[in-house]
């Protein structure tokens, strides 16, 4: 059995309603991306999308083009990003909703509720009429969890719902922040058994390090060796597995103390600075020895410039490329091998997350090449 990866992908390229109001009349994320500009030297912005072009979600022949180059790339399927604001209230829905409903693609799928607040610092602000803060507002409740539930329980029954042991797998990008998700968690259990299903395979997102540690009444920004105590934590609260990302310990690792504290201090000035970090030198310190546990999926990190969203206020990863990409795929693969055969999963973070510089569909520079790098990568390890 191959290597399991699992891209997460964005819905967000068509206009809704509410981004309407927000950001102005037919904003998505294209707008950011195509009026980014270079913010230092050799800084590769614009990004421009080749094959697919600025597209447009409500086309099913997109949603179908990318499928095609999933599979060019071995892909097991899409987790697409679910938005449920509580009250029934969702947002971006449209794409996955008729993905469902028409049968089309045939690629498989799963679901990570995005269970966060949307804030009007999620791009940048433009034509927005709102004041700074919170546009949409996560709530939670035991009865609007059985409405959800029973509102995925078509999706969880599809014969092209992503599986791990039997059991539907559903992610939770913000497990931290979500009040009672023990109680939560076993009453989507106890229902999905009645309803049919083995149960569902719960999965947390969650970084590998916070960086951050009180220490008799001090913060320490440079606290590296977090993983075991933070996966077992999301593992105690009912998780069957975790999503890792290695981030925040890279950067911390690529710099020193007091970078980390200039960089920090900015970050929270009226005069923020770019934060760049080499992406091969962050890859060595991305993995840590608790992703080869059985119940750790670690994720793929292809790039990474959210400029066009943020401006300066943002850390780049500078210098990736698809032959450095392959190799860290490799690296990953390698942190499976012991693992069961189902459990042999990599979620790449992310598909199309243009306005983040974190994707891997075609563009003008590199064209198929990290799309060619993860097919290259499980070819080379199957061997």
């Amino acid at each position: 059995m191959k290597t399991r990866v699992i891209a997460l992908y964005l819905p967000q390229y068509h206009p809704i309603p509410e981004n309407d109001e927000w950001w102005g009349k037919g904003f998505t994320e294209w707008i950011n991306v195509a009026k980014a500009q270079p913010l230092f030297k050799g800084h590769y912005q614009p990004h421009i999308p080749a094959d697919l072009g600025f597209y447009d979600l409500r086309l099913p022949e997109v949603r179908e083009q990318q499928a095609e180059l999933a599979r060019e790339a071995g892909v097991e399927g899409f987790c697409y990003y679910h938005y449920w604001f509580g009250n029934g209230k969702q947002l971006l829905e449209r794409p996955f909703d008729e993905v469902l409903a028409s049968g089309k693609p045939t690629l498989p799928f799963c679901l990570c509720w995005a269970n966060h607040n949307w804030t009007n610092k999620t791009w940048k602000k433009g034509n927005s009429m709102k004041s700074d803060g919170i546009i949409m507002q996560m709530h939670y409740s035991t009865e609007d969890h059985i409405k959800h539930f029973n509102h995925l329980l078509p999706a969880f029954r599809d014969s092209r719902y992503i599986k791990v042991d039997g059991k539907p797998l559903f992610g939770i990008w913000a497990p931290f922040d979500f009040p009672d998700i023990e109680q939560f968690i076993e009453l989507w259990q106890k229902m999905a058994k009645e309803n049919g299903l083995e149960g569902i395979h719960f999965v947390g997102y969650t970084q590998n390090c916070t960086g951050q540690n009180r220490t008799n009444g001090k913060i320490s920004l440079w606290e590296t060796n977090q993983a075991a105590t933070i996966y077992q934590s999301l593992i105690n609260k009912g998780f069957d597995a975790v999503i890792s990302s290695g981030m925040s310990r890279a950067k911390i690792l690529c710099s020193n103390k007091f970078k980390m504290l200039y960089y920090y201090l900015r970050s929270k000035s009226i005069a923020p600075t770019l934060q760049l970090t080499d992406y091969e030198q962050a890859m060595k310190h991305y993995y840590v020895p608790e992703d080869a546990w059985e119940n750790v999926y670690p994720t793929l990190m292809p790039q990474w410039d959210r400029t066009p969203r943020a401006g300066v206020n943002t850390d780049p990863l500078v210098n990736s490329t698809p032959e450095k990409f392959q190799k860290t795929i490799e690296e990953a693969i390698d942190l499976l091998k012991n693992k069961q055969p189902e459990h042999q999963i990599l979620f790449l973070k992310a598909w199309n997350e243009w306005g983040e510089g974190n994707y891997v569909e075609p563009d003008q520079k590199f064209g198929h090449g990290y799309i060619q790098a993860i097919r290259k990568a499980i070819e080379n390890k199957s061997v």
